[in-house]
């Protein structure tokens, strides 16, 4: 085994697909393919699935790229310490359903590194997209909710996905409002107050079951329904249409300002909002950092939420 060999994995696994990685790193894709597949005799395992639409990495794969990552990591530090080598960007990806907390967590953390060099990602998607960003190494952390509704599928996705829930909180369903609504100045806001008014959720794409719905009570049938893929799109609506969706009720003002709040709904549903980790995969100090800082800003708007109730 090289470190040329680990740097092709790398890359390879990256990229998604063998000849993209050829071209990254300036080699034929047969001499790429063959270096891939000498290194899978070496050491009697299967690092790449080879299929009709691509390559994805095996569970054996997904172990050793966890294992290849620390090494290669730690040679360029020896080589920057000892040769004055520059450093290559820092890596790091979260994929996550459309939380202000967990952008607001990114953003210390990019903050952080502000004077660095790095390469960092965002993701907020959809939320079978969120799984399968994690399952196949797309991203290191995920988030998401969940409830008595979804959680059956959800958990039978995870566990299938060698991946982990952790939870973060658990919160009581909330309507996200502008703070013009005609219902803005009520304590609590009843499915019934809700009627006549247009009900707003992020569409799921091909994999559209109630059962991915970033927003509990999926099932329910609404007069009114519009469907958006981002969260500026969502507010921006429920601004100009008085419209409402259905959330955690934890809501950033730092980053949507005093236009939306956030008024409890009259049901008994919870949320267990938590992150997701892959079971193979030892956690990069970036993953680690930004799951502290998760933590810390989730403490932080829920301490100030009720210290405004």
């Amino acid at each position: 085994m090289t470190l040329q060999q680990l740097k092709y994995i790398l890359t390879t696994a990256k990229c998604g697909s063998i000849n993209e990685a050829a071209k990254s790193l300036f080699i034929s894709q047969p001499s790429l393919s063959n270096a891939i597949k000498e290194l899978e005799d070496e050491l009697a395992i299967t690092i790449f699935q080879r299929t009709n639409k691509g390559i994805h990495l095996s569970e054996e794969g997904i172990e050793f790229l966890s294992y290849a990552k620390q090494v290669y990591e730690q040679v360029e530090l020896l080589e920057s310490r000892y040769h004055n080598k520059k450093l290559f960007p820092q890596h790091f990806s979260v994929s996550a359903q459309h939380y202000a907390f967990a952008v607001n967590a990114f953003v210390e953390l990019v903050e952080k590194y502000a004077n660095n060099e790095y390469e960092f990602t965002l993701r907020e998607t959809r939320t079978y997209e969120i799984i399968d960003d994690l399952k196949n190494l797309r991203s290191e952390v995920g988030v998401l909710y969940l409830n008595a509704f979804n959680e059956k599928v959800i958990r039978k996705l995870i566990k299938e996905a060698s991946l982990e829930f952790h939870p973060l909180f658990l919160a009581s369903a909330h309507v996200f409002i502008s703070a013009m609504h005609p219902l803005a100045s009520k304590d609590k806001i009843t499915l019934e107050d809700l009627e006549e008014y247009p009900y707003l959720s992020f569409e799921q794409g091909e994999y559209n079951s109630f059962h991915f719905s970033e927003e509990i009570l999926s099932t329910i049938s609404r007069k009114k329904n519009i469907k958006v893929s981002d969260r500026a799109t969502l507010f921006n609506l429920l601004i100009g249409l008085n419209g409402y969706t259905i959330s955690t009720g934890v809501l950033s003002s730092d980053l949507n300002g005093n236009s939306i709040i956030a008024v409890p709904l009259e049901i008994e549903d919870k949320l267990s909002v938590g992150y997701l980790t892959h079971k193979n995969m030892t956690l990069s100090k970036l993953a680690v950092e930004y799951i502290e800082r998760l933590k810390a800003v989730i403490e932080n708007e829920i301490t100030n939420k009720n210290s405004q109730i």
